[in-house]
């Protein structure tokens, strides 16, 4: 990672507000290529449930 987690937490909440939930993903594995509009991006956590979301603007 270029930047150390704090860093990434630090200047995310000078820009916006971070709320108990909320997720800051920093990068994709190798091979994905980049959302588009229209694209599904889906999280699961065992127990707890399905994170869907749409991508609506580039």
């Amino acid at each position: 990672m270029l930047f150390q987690v704090e860093e990434l937490i630090a200047f995310v909440s000078k820009v916006m507000t971070l709320n108990p939930g909320d997720v800051i993903l920093t990068g994709t594995p190798s091979g994905v290529g980049p959302l588009q509009v229209g694209d599904e991006v889906s999280i699961e956590i065992e127990g707890i449930g399905v994170l869907r979301n749409k991508v609506i603007a580039g």
